[in-house]
């Protein structure tokens, strides 16, 4: 994740310390501790919020089963990952769904931060994992075209948008979007609210007023990584203001310090609920603790991964192609395939920041291009029928017209046709004696 490349990194420095020492010293974990406190300083988290946790990293790894451990390295960085979990707030915290239908989630944040567009995300998450059938709302009389914004968002995910822009008035707008929620079996109502560019009176009365007439089941406060430290002011602000029920974390994709998500719930005792992954629609993850505490620190996160693959690859074009891995009958159209659904799991950066091991400082410096797939694409596409099926007749003239097709050069031609006879040896190799290869079963939702 490029938001904690650097942190991540600098916590890997401040752990080296204890790495080559069989014994430790308090002077030795004091030591460490400052190069952490300096680490999480320089990730723009709250002083308050990195006082508090070194304190209560230091009192544990002065305990003694630090100082008399074998591998005491290894004790604090399992001290420090528990302590980032707890301080993220532990576990996952789910939306609340209202027992008396809809459901009513109120988008609040200021000008900028993603809301408009994480109602759609959040429309479209909720419609496609939990079967839900939402209605977005456009109370944003405001702002030009925010209307239209909304629209062209729900389009896209397949969710109606109730907006009435006549109507200057948002809570109006609100109260009538929940009546026509009911009136046509909507069962989560999803509210776009104004944003500003700064924190004002007028948008608070009007989001206190919009809170009273709808009594929403979540109030969801759309923040900014990269705002740093100001995240944490709009946060308990909004806090102080609604009483929020939980965050979304945008912009977590990008290059941010990260203090935002390492602060935000210990300063408002609020829960991140939801993070931003990215611009595309489906870019949104629940906000699991745990497992961003094991990004920070250069664990991976397999978890999130394997969920991400078992959405992304079908269960029955799995099977088909383990058979064809089997039998070697595995062909360009299927190598096609997969590197299909290997793109629909997300940016290539973004799944190898996940597995555990990978250097994340490498990892942000490295160039990692998404559009190879696509270039791989064109060449295959460029094919005949018969190609696809069988490379081995592709000759050099074969491969000149390739080339020309998709405007490429046959060097590319010939580093694909490579990739795919490697890939082809490897496949042999994963199936030799009958073992199995494929992923496991997807979810049902």
């Amino acid at each position: 994740m490029a938001m904690f490349s650097s942190l991540s990194d600098k916590l890997g420095r401040a752990f080296s310390k204890f790495k080559n020492k069989g014994k430790l010293t308090e002077a030795d974990i004091k030591e460490g501790m400052r190069e952490i406190k300096l680490a999480l300083l320089e990730a723009d988290v709250n002083f308050k919020v990195v006082k508090d946790f070194v304190k209560i990293v230091s009192e544990r790894a002065v305990g003694q089963d630090v100082l008399e451990s074998l591998v005491p390295s290894q004790q604090i960085i399992k001290i420090v990952n528990e302590e980032l979990v707890a301080l993220m707030g532990g576990q996952e915290e789910r939306v609340r769904f209202s027992s008396r239908p809809p459901t009513v989630i109120m988008m609040v944040g200021l000008q900028g931060a993603g809301k408009t567009t994480h109602c759609g995300k959040l429309a479209n998450h909720f419609k496609t994992k939990f079967e839900k059938r939402p209605l977005l709302v456009a109370c944003d009389v405001y702002r030009p075209a925010a209307v239209k914004q909304l629209q062209v968002v729900g389009s896209q995910v397949g969710v109606p948008v109730f907006a009435m822009e006549d109507c200057k008035d948002p809570v109006e707008i609100a109260k009538a979007g929940i009546a026509h929620a009911k009136k046509y079996g909507h069962d989560m109502v999803f509210i776009d609210t104004a944003g500003r560019l700064h924190i004002d009176e007028a948008l608070m009365k009007e989001l206190q007023d919009i809170k009273e007439i709808t009594e929403p089941s979540e109030i969801l406060l759309t923040i900014d990584a990269m705002l740093g430290q100001d995240a944490v002011n709009v946060s308990k602000t909004f806090n102080d203001m609604l009483d929020i029920s939980g965050v979304i974390l945008t912009k977590l994709d990008g290059d941010t310090r990260g203090g935002a998500a390492l602060s935000v719930r210990y300063v408002t005792g609020k829960p991140i609920k939801f993070i931003g992954m990215g611009e595309k629609l489906d870019a949104l993850e629940p906000f699991h603790p745990d497992r961003m505490a094991s990004r920070i620190l250069g664990m991976g996160d397999m978890l999130t991964l394997i969920e991400k693959a078992q959405q992304s690859f079908d269960e029955k074009k799995a099977e088909e192609l383990e058979k064809k891995m089997r039998d070697s009958t595995f062909t360009l159209v299927d190598f096609l395939d997969q590197m299909d659904q290997v793109r629909n799991m997300g940016s290539i950066k973004d799944i190898l920041g996940m597995m555990p091991g990978v250097n994340s400082a490498a990892l942000a410096d490295a160039q990692i291009d998404d559009k190879q797939i696509d270039r791989v694409e064109a060449i295959i596409l460029s094919m005949t029928p018969q190609e696809r099926m069988k490379p081995q007749i592709i000759n050099a003239s074969r491969k000149k017209r390739i080339a020309d097709g998709c405007g490429m050069k046959v060097e590319d031609v010939n580093r694909l046709l490579k990739q795919f006879e490697q890939s082809q040896k490897m496949m042999k190799q994963l199936t030799k004696g009958g073992k199995r290869f494929g992923f496991g079963r997807r979810k049902k939702h």
